[in-house]
């Protein structure tokens, strides 16, 4: 709910369609959502790149580097995640607006905020990808050190350890990263994206 009163959203004169003809493809946020050290980042860094060099129009969202500026003043408690969520949420719908392939990594850990961000978006521009993979082989990869420090008690609320993470009941796209390699992960949103026309 909107703070500000006295508001008026203000159309452009070129449109989210005209931007995707221009752009040759369609616009959708792909949203990763999965444990840490599930292979998120890893696998929307190399889903970019391999879109960029098709030359499709794109840009990646990341939770640590969102953290560094937009959401600098949120913290980890539920509430504050929320929030981090929605407004993640609303980046990705001006990004859809703008004709933009946007990649999103994400823990989002709550089932209920990640469909209030499908409800923001049009029908068909929310893609969920869940980055399967197990507690154990997210905390032995442990790419930042932060299994061992949640576990240690220097992390609260650390998602897996001591906070839950709600798996996606019905993603589009569920990648097993224990299974797949980085290049086979990559390919199943390829064709994906490829199947069901946004491409």
């Amino acid at each position: 709910m909107s703070e500000a009163t006295n508001i008026t959203w203000h159309d452009s004169e070129v449109t989210k369609q005209q931007r995707q003809q221009g752009n040759n493809h369609k616009s959708a946020v792909v949203w990763f959502t999965g444990l840490s050290g599930s292979g998120k980042s890893t696998v929307s860094v190399a889903l970019e790149k391999a879109l960029y060099d098709q030359q499709v129009h794109t840009y990646r969202l990341d939770g640590d580097n969102i953290r560094h500026g937009l959401n600098n003043n949120l913290g980890f408690s539920p509430e504050d995640r929320k929030e981090n969520i929605r407004r993640i949420g609303e980046v990705g719908k001006l990004m859809v607006d703008a004709g933009l392939l946007t990649m999103t990594a994400f823990i989002s850990p709550y089932e209920e905020d990640r469909a209030q961000v499908r409800e923001t978006l049009d029908d068909g521009e929310f893609i969920e990808v869940y980055t399967k993979c197990s507690l154990e082989a997210c905390e032995s990869r442990d790419p930042k050190g932060l299994y061992q420090k949640a576990r240690a008690g220097e992390i609260q609320g650390f998602t897996g350890i001591n906070a839950p993470y709600e798996a996606p009941s019905n993603p589009e796209i569920v990648i097993d990263t224990e299974q797949l390699s980085v290049e086979e992960a990559v390919q199943e949103i390829i064709n994906y994206l490829k199947e069901h026309k946004y491409l």
